[in-house]
């Protein structure tokens, strides 16, 4: 046995324990309340007879308040026993002497049996069902907690720990038909009530204990058991424990409802994906396929050509084809980012290393645009995905050279922070409005002063924070209306030593 299945079976050992000592332990306490009532009367301030009687009266009006019509009963037939043995002649004995003392035995049985019930019966107990304005406050309060549940929680989970909680239950079991999973709330266990809970689901049956005050009712919706639910310790109404299972019912149905709208809406999402990641291929190879397709054509038009001018049309053709093979890739490596089946090849690199190649990438989309960088010696080294940070890297500068004037330039900088190694890219651009830079790493969303400026998808910065998320980093902006924006990437500095 493990050592979790063994503390489970430890705790229902110790309540079963603790339920069933509770009866003695009350008939303990009543006799020691009705002993003490004794001695103090008879031997502390030794009462008259009359006023013993009241005395016993009294606390037995107390047991019958605090413990029930049983416990009140039994006190009675005990502080009866004690007042004919200590307070009626002949004294220490069983029998009574005298018509008088006869009567006064007869009236004090009479008050003490009837007070014990009167009083016990006026009182509820936990046995007994709550008042009406007790259960509605509490279905209340269970209405409000099913509607504020954690959409990412189990909500069958939570739903179940809630009624434990607001109906004050020791143990509450929650039967989720769909899943065929059973939820345990509660301090204490409740076992072999599996089956009767599988049947309610199944048939719509009802189970009662009364000794076990454990009830099993079925959870409808729309008429159909979608579910069942056990409580033990429950004191409720047919009517509130009919609403406390609809409520359930409504939980565990807004709960599936927001599955399938999250199951569509990520299918909605893969299709948008798609769709957006081909016209971005599409527009993205335009260039480069349009200058191969010049160079070929030049080279197959049959006149004839300097030599040094033919080199120069194949080094196009081959550098464009390069630049396609690295824009294939790209594709392929958002579309797997974006399918939650990115995986890092982490190697440790130089940061100077990362840098040029970066730059290398970009300067056929620069077009002779200045990019500045400002790279100090000594740089400590990091382990990345040199492929993947390449191609988040890119994503920031391909960005701001697109949102900024042709005459401006772009600064890369590089900088040791705090453990950390901090990139940054600036561009000379319209900057991002305040309310759109909370909101310009989601997916597909692009920011008012550029999207009609500069072809896009919104794919970019998101695709982005997920390769530096992935590699333990973070990724913020900085930007300020009409004045520029600057990105920055933090990525924990490798334990190796310094590579310049």
């Amino acid at each position: 046995m493990t050592i979790p299945k063994r503390a489970a079976s430890n705790r229902r050992i110790a309540g079963l324990l603790s339920r069933a000592s509770q009866p003695v332990l009350r008939i303990l306490g009543m006799l020691a309340i009705v002993g003490a009532v004794t001695f103090l009367c008879f031997t502390g301030i030794h009462m008259t007879a009359t006023a013993t009687g009241f005395f016993y009266l009294l606390v037995i009006t107390i047991i019958a308040v605090r413990w029930g019509v049983w416990e009140a009963t039994a006190a009675s037939i005990a502080a009866l026993l004690c007042f004919d043995y200590f307070f009626l002649p002949p004294l220490e004995t069983l029998t009574i002497a005298g018509a008088r003392h006869q009567e006064a035995f007869l009236a004090f049985l009479a008050a003490a049996l009837a007070i014990s019930q009167l009083v016990a019966r006026r009182i509820p107990h936990e046995s007994e069902p709550m008042d009406a304005s007790r259960e509605m406050e509490r279905l209340y309060a269970l209405s409000r907690a099913i509607l504020l549940m954690d959409a990412m929680q189990p909500v069958a989970k939570q739903t179940a720990y809630q009624i434990a909680q607001i109906f004050e239950l020791p143990s509450v079991l929650l039967y989720d038909r769909a899943s065929s999973e059973v939820l345990r709330a509660g301090p204490e266990d409740m076992t072999g009530i599996e089956e009767k809970l599988r049947d309610a689901s199944l048939q719509g049956t009802f189970f009662q204990d009364n000794a076990s005050r454990t009830v099993v009712a079925a959870i409808r919706l729309g008429g159909e058991p979608v579910g069942s639910i056990a409580l033990r310790g429950a004191a409720l109404s047919d009517g509130a424990l009919h609403a406390l299972t609809n409520l359930v019912a409504i939980g565990l149905e807004r709960a599936r409802g927001q599955e399938a709208a999250n199951r569509a809406e990520a299918a909605r999402e893969s299709q948008e994906l798609k769709s957006t990641l081909l016209d971005a291929i599409a527009h993205e190879f335009k260039t480069p396929l349009t200058s191969i397709k010049a160079a070929t054509t030049a080279l197959l038009s049959g006149s004839p050509s300097p030599l040094l001018e033919q080199r120069e049309l194949v080094t196009i053709v081959d550098e464009e084809a390069d630049r396609l093979a690295r824009l294939v890739n790209e594709a392929i490596q958002m579309a797997r980012i974006e399918g939650g089946r990115m995986q890092l090849n982490r190697k440790i690199h130089a940061a100077q290393s990362l840098i040029e190649a970066a730059i290398s990438s970009i300067r056929p989309q620069a077009e002779g645009r200045k990019i500045h960088i400002e790279v100090p010696a000594g740089l400590p080294a990091i382990s990345v995905d040199a492929e993947l940070m390449g191609l988040a890297l890119r994503q920031l500068m391909s960005n701001a050279l697109k949102y900024s004037p042709p005459t401006s330039p772009v600064t890369l900088r590089v900088r040791v922070g705090e453990g950390n190694l901090v990139l940054s890219v600036q561009d000379r651009g319209f900057g991002i409005e305040e309310a759109d830079q909370r909101r310009v790493f989601d997916k597909f969303y692009r920011a008012s002063p550029g999207r009609d400026r500069a072809p896009g998808a919104g794919m970019g910065l998101a695709i982005t924070r997920e390769i530096v998320a992935a590699h333990g980093g973070e990724i913020r902006v900085e930007s300020k209306r009409g004045q520029g924006t600057e990105f920055f990437i933090s990525l924990p500095i490798s334990q190796q030593e310094s590579v310049a």
